[in-house]
């Protein structure tokens, strides 16, 4: 989530206490020369377990949070050794999985950004002739804040809820649609940069795609999504609520009430704060952020508290196994069900 949130979240939270520890599971890291190795496997193996409602699980969840989020990425900060090495990791993950490069690598360099920085760009194609020229763009920034002040010893900025875990989320979506090819659309998979100096990276691919033309039916992102939310009556919330049926249809095809309407995201404008808006400014498409952050169930935003240790492993796996169903269903509907308001 980009810093023009960082002073409103620090005082909203400093009353509401610590956040209670989170179930998680023990998974070690993988070692850095060969870190894709804890999480792949052969699309074959793949293909012969159940998907769907268990797809994923805890322990896939936990082995790419715990590299993703790990003190030797340093927090991730666009342009720096940590992020580098976080895009390695993407672009062999997607490389085992079957999610083609979109352009001629992976990597889609950033223009509006001083130092060298990139977004991870992974695309599978559709397999209908007609519906596979419409294209669903499913997203989430792997940036980080990197080293910031000295905090109790600490002062690497891990970003494990903001945002490896929506990273997380779009990786193991992608594995799914990767091995399975269940998609009549054609999906693009996109990890961002520079989101947190001001959606540059979003901007940048977003304008790019623009400028070819490209048919866009509907922008998914999804951001901090790591630990669940609490008293509420569903189980993720959209921005832009009102701005499009989205949450309709996400529910019809989840078969239950999934995404709900979070009062305060419209209040302090989140709609406008993520990768979604520069696809909703150059597309005019339906274009939403999927989260489950709400000012009150996580106290470490931009800090270095914002560690795997507080995150909710079993509820990230679940929120992938109940987006499955919906993100297939959005791309094999005959027509497009998504409509802005």
């Amino acid at each position: 989530m980009n810093k023009a949130l960082s002073f409103l979240v620090i005082i909203l939270l400093l009353g509401c206490g610590s956040a209670r520890r989170a179930n998680t599971v023990a998974v070690s890291q993988p070692k850095l020369p060969q870190a894709p190795e804890g999480v792949k496997g052969s699309i074959a193996e793949e293909s012969s377990k159940k998907v769907g409602s268990s797809f994923s699980d805890t322990e896939r969840i936990g082995a790419l949070m715990n590299y993703l989020a790990s003190d030797d990425l340093k927090g991730r900060d666009s342009g720096s050794e940590g992020i580098e090495m976080a895009a390695k990791y993407i672009e062999e993950y997607f490389k085992s999985y079957g999610i083609a490069p979109y352009f001629e690598s992976y990597r889609d360099t950033l223009s509006n950004y001083k130092k060298a920085s990139y977004n991870i760009v992974g695309f599978v194609e559709g397999s209908d002739p007609t519906l596979k020229n419409e294209y669903i763009l499913i997203g989430a920034h792997y940036d980080h804040i990197g080293i910031i002040t000295l905090d109790k010893g600490d002062a690497i900025a891990n970003g494990a809820n903001d945002n490896a875990s929506g990273t997380s989320t779009v990786m193991e979506l992608a594995r799914y649609f990767g091995t399975k090819k269940s998609n009549k659309r054609s999906l693009i998979f996109a990890l961002f940069s520079a989101e947190e100096k001001g959606l540059l990276g979003s901007e940048h691919l977003a304008k790019k795609l623009k400028a070819k033309d490209l048919n866009l039916y509907t922008m998914l992102n999804f951001e901090m999504t790591g630990v669940p939310l609490k008293g509420k009556d569903y189980f993720v919330y959209i921005t832009g609520y009102k701005k499009s049926n989205l949450a309709e249809i996400s529910n019809g095809y989840a078969k239950e009430n999934l995404v709900g309407f979070l009062p305060t995201a419209r209040e302090y404008s989140l709609f406008q704060r993520s990768d979604n808006y520069p696809f909703h400014k150059e597309f005019g498409v339906p274009s939403h952020t999927y989260c489950t952050f709400d000012f009150t169930n996580f106290d470490h935003y931009h800090k270095v508290g914002d560690e795997n240790s507080l995150m909710d492993f079993d509820h990230m796996a679940t929120l992938v196994n109940k987006m499955v169903p919906v993100l297939e269903g959005i791309a094999n509907a005959p027509t497009q069900e998504i409509k802005v308001n």
